[in-house]
């Protein structure tokens, strides 16, 4: 919402400066999001009438212009603007002429003479329009400031709205509040009722009286074609926002933006018979003022004559019966439509409208008549013509009941102390009719307030009228017990830490993406699908993290970043059923490039499956994570591993498939993992173990397997039964080819043992080599090395 300043000044008299206003107003929940200047800042223009135009003796593009600027001399002006011609009136800045950037001086301009300079609009900061004078109408004075001709000294506040204050869509609304925040009277004469001078009139019907409530309407006939939008009303128009069209137009336009009640001008000569406001018939259709067709839909309003629908009701007119400049007889419309019957209709038919917009928020229902009548009054202001009697149809008002309103409660929600007679006070002066009941007050909403229903909405309204600004700061007192947290607990800026510590570089990535990413990278066919989608690549609800991460290492390769290693934690939505949808949360990370930085101390190597695996393990500490080979519809067969915590499937590491490298065109395979955060955010409390004095002892075995059984599974076996003893079992050297058989593979185990009491005997540590010699042999058919 745009709003004049010095319009805001007429309806409320005061002398605020600017910024204060646009502070009352923020303080009291209108925030101001911009104060904007109508012009620039300039001094020493004057509207100027050019008396002669003749050319540049050395110059083709240049005129030589003599100018009555009321100085009472002639003066002569060098101009290169193309469409200065005799008899206009245009904006002369005169010598010694303050614009922005610079000052007027007498000069010469190719040898002739020069005494000022004719103006464009963008000289005047009024817009960037610089292709010609800005030419002022016949009738402006001579010699007139052109910053109080043009009222140029104003300002223009941009109002950022909540969708509860449609009462301040208008300069009226606008005026009613700001007079009661800053406890001034506001100056809203009511309009009088309009001379009626024929007895022409179009009956009205309400076939709808629950969608709306009631319906005026008055014909007007004998307009003057001729007649044009006066300087004034284009002038508020354009600073709303608005750009003039044609005087009929512009009226029912003003009329909105003044009172806040759309209206609509039918050309009366087009419609037949009576006017009915029903829902569209099935098979229905109407082509509108955009040149856009709308078919009916369910519970879409229409204004009928005998023809069929000539316009939506409380959305846009139809192109049929629309007024042009050649319309000399109008039916002007001012009704009331309830926001139920409003809400959503332009969204369905994907158009929008000031009028729509209005009144899905809520109008006043009581303003309409007075609305119409000011209609009335400006066209035969400007138009001329003679007005016939109001006709109306009524259905059932809106009846605003009354509402408890106790100041002991205001101050209890509020928490502080506010006087009862300021309470009282500040709901009189939003115009509410106000009665003492015992206790409290009943307090009955003006008509226009349709977001005040309960006692909390009028307490709000009292804290608005007192301001934001004097609430008191008070420092909380409370007692804050320290809660008791598990040792082994992890929160998610420790495995964000984790994951910085190995150099990735966290990414924030919409929840929302493209159904073929959850078809590549999850297989899912059936994701969870938005019914509203912002974007046609953005339309299901993520099942994955790893699309997002692909996406974010190819804008940083085609930035020639060659070398990314990113991760994530968010939330993924798995669908349950119709209506339901699981949201586990889950990290995940991708390397891309060399697995270290280029550097003269180490060749360049391409991250692998194994530095995701190791990377993941690292960031697990103490969760204990099992691998087995797997499969995914992102991962590279054979390169995949499946990621386990108690024989529970958590998640996944691998390298991505060729397929989705081919499609995404990646250079090189990234590889990644994907996990539950729940599993690494629950570990292990560390535990404390005294460091022993005596000597560790080494054995390396080396066994034959078959190629088919996983190291990790041996390695598992092996730790489970090993003795105290056993520190530690390790994998160290894995080989296959000349000298093993086809379909086996060499494992070589590093096995350290150490006694916290004593030194192991050799018996000791054969004994225990022994063991695992023989349960290598009996559960893995294992054979040793030689």
């Amino acid at each position: 919402m745009k709003v004049s300043v010095a319009w805001l000044r007429e309806l409320v008299a005061t002398d605020l400066p600017v910024e204060r206003i646009a502070h009352v107003l923020t303080m009291g929940g209108l925030e101001v999001e911009e104060v904007a200047p109508v012009a620039g800042t300039f001094t020493g223009i004057v509207v100027a009438h050019v008396k002669s135009v003749a050319p540049h003796p050395n110059a083709d593009k240049l005129r030589v212009t003599e100018v009555d600027a009321g100085t009472g001399e002639t003066l002569q002006i060098v101009c290169g603007a193309p469409n200065v011609a005799a008899g206009q009136k245009v904006p002369c800045a005169l010598i010694g002429a303050k614009l922005p950037g610079f000052d007027i001086k007498k000069a010469k301009l190719r040898g002739v003479e020069s005494n000022g300079m004719l103006c464009s609009a963008r000289e005047l900061g009024l817009s960037d329009d610089h292709a010609g004078l800005l030419v002022l109408p016949g009738d402006a004075p001579v010699g007139r400031d052109v910053r109080d001709y043009l009222g140029l000294d104003d300002s223009v506040l941009t109002l950022k709205l909540t969708p509860n204050r449609g009462d301040c869509l208008s300069m009226v609304g606008i005026a009613r509040d700001f007079a009661a925040l800053a406890g001034l009277p506001a100056s809203l004469a009511p309009v009088p009722e309009a001379p009626v001078a024929i007895e022409d009139a179009r009956p009205v019907r309400l076939s709808a009286p629950t969608a709306c409530t009631h319906y005026f309407g008055r014909v007007i006939r004998g307009l003057d074609t001729r007649a044009r939008t006066p300087d004034w009303m284009a002038r508020r128009l354009e600073r709303a926002g608005l750009r003039p069209r044609s005087p009929l137009v512009d009226i029912t336009n003003y009329v909105m933006l003044e009172r806040g009640q759309p209206m609509h001008a039918f050309d009366h000569a087009k419609l037949k018979g009576g006017i009915d406001v029903r829902w569209m018939a099935p098979g229905e259709q109407l082509q509108l003022l955009n040149d856009q067709w709308a078919e009916s839909i369910p519970n879409l309003l229409a204004i009928a004559d005998e023809s069929g629908p000539v316009a939506l009701g409380g959305v846009m007119g139809g192109a049929g019966t629309m007024v042009t400049d050649a319309t000399t007889d109008v039916f002007f419309e001012a009704a009331y439509f309830t926001p139920e019957a409003v809400q959503g209709r332009a969204k369905q038919l994907q158009l929008s409208s000031d009028a729509a917009y209005r009144f899905e928020r809520g109008i006043d229902p009581q303003g309409s008549r007075a609305a119409l009548e000011r209609a009335t009054q400006l066209t035969l202001d400007i138009c001329g013509g003679q007005a016939g009697p109001v006709t109306q149809a009524q259905g059932e008002s809106p009846v605003r009941p009354r509402v408890r309103v106790r100041p002991a409660r205001v101050r209890s929600l509020l928490g502080y102390d506010i006087p009862d007679a300021f309470v009282r006070e500040s709901l009189e002066r939003l115009a509410c009719h106000v009665e003492a009941a015992g206790d409290g007050l009943a307090v009955t909403p003006p008509s226009w307030r349709h977001d005040l229903a309960i006692e909390e909405d009028f307490v709000e309204e009292v804290a608005r009228i007192h301001g934001y600004e004097h609430v008191p700061a008070h420092a909380p007192r409370s007692s804050v017990p320290m809660l008791l947290a598990a040792e082994g607990i992890r929160s998610r800026l420790d495995l964000k830490l984790a994951c910085a510590d190995l150099g990735y570089q966290e990414v924030i990535n919409y929840s929302f993406v493209s159904s073929a990413w959850e078809e590549d990278f999850a297989g899912n066919g059936a994701p969870v699908r938005l019914a509203n989608p912002i974007a046609s690549t953005m339309d299901v609800m993520r099942t994955t993290l790893v699309g997002g991460l692909v996406q974010a290492v190819l804008a940083n390769l085609n930035r020639d970043e060659a070398r990314t290693r990113l991760f994530e934690i968010g939330r993924c939505f798995i669908a349950e059923g119709p209506s339901e949808a699981e949201q586990p949360e889950r990290l995940a990370a991708i390397t891309f490039g060399g697995r270290l930085p280029e550097q003269w101390g180490e060749a360049v190597r391409a991250a692998d499956f194994y530095d995701a695996k190791g990377d993941l393990e690292a960031i697990a500490g103490s969760a204990g994570l099992e691998f087995v080979a797997g499969t995914h519809p992102a991962c590279h067969p054979g390169r995949c591993a499946r990621v386990l915590s108690g024989g529970r499937d958590i998640g996944i590491v691998g390298e991505l498939h060729p397929r989705l490298q081919q499609k995404y065109d990646l250079p090189g395979p990234p590889v990644f993992f994907e996990i539950e955060t729940a599993v690494l955010l629950s570990g292990r409390a560390p535990r404390f173990s005294g460091i022993s004095r005596m000597p560790t002892v080494r054995r390396d075995l080396a066994v034959l397997v078959d190629e088919t059984v996983p190291a990790g599974r041996i390695l598992a076996t092996l730790r489970a039964a090993a003795p105290a003893c056993v520190r530690e079992i390790e994998v160290f050297d894995q080989y296959r080819g000349k000298g093993i058989e086809d379909g086996r593979k060499s494992l070589a185990f590093r096995v350290v043992m150490q006694d916290t009491d004593r030194t192991l005997t050799d018996a000791e540590v054969e004994e225990i080599v022994g063991s695992i010699r023989r349960l290598l042999t009996e559960q893995y058919k294992a054979q040793p090395r030689t």
